[in-house]
């Protein structure tokens, strides 16, 4: 993985400063959702080998473009200040995921943590969407969407036999 990232990083973060940026914003989140069901569907070594590599394309494809998005909102005077809040929503998302996924490995195997993360990045890539549409904006689709999003996930949590289980672990 780290060495498909560190090979893509420059080349792809170039390709960010010269074309738009949601495209491949777009494109990186497809290619997680990719190597979350390669990973969630490996039965062998080198499917999961596969799955790092195109983990490692991901990270290549978005990380550097993140990072340029953050720069390309905040005013000069407070790009400090906006990476600080960035690290720190990235970190707590990050710690909330690390935890969500060591249980769903627990409880249920390492197949559904990545498929969990797999529904996750299409949530995701479905908001990016949405979000960029003024259509959507202004007709309130973005929050039906949303809304939708957690009904459909709370569906295919208790589709799955999840949701008791979920619930004792919150509470």
């Amino acid at each position: 993985m780290n060495i498909i990232y560190a090979a893509l990083a420059y080349p792809l973060g170039r390709l960010s400063d010269c074309r738009s940026r949601r495209p491949l914003l777009l494109v990186g989140v497809g290619i997680l959702i990719s190597a979350d069901i390669v990973l969630a569907t490996a039965n062998t070594v080198g499917q999961v080998v596969i799955g790092a590599a195109i983990w490692g394309l991901h990270m290549g494809a978005t990380q550097g473009l993140l990072s340029a998005l953050v720069v390309g909102t905040a005013p000069a005077h407070l790009r400090g200040t906006a990476f600080g809040f960035y690290s720190l929503i990235t970190g707590a998302a990050l710690l909330a995921a690390s935890v969500v996924a060591g249980w769903l490995w627990t409880a249920f195997g390492p197949a559904a943590t990545f498929m969990a993360g797999a529904l996750f990045a299409g949530l995701a890539l479905i908001g990016i969407v949405l979000r960029a549409s003024p259509e959507a904006q202004k007709s309130g689709l973005v929050r039906a969407s949303l809304v939708g999003g957690w009904h459909l996930l709370w569906a295919i949590i208790v589709a799955l036999g999840w949701g008791q289980p979920l619930i004792d672990f919150i509470f």
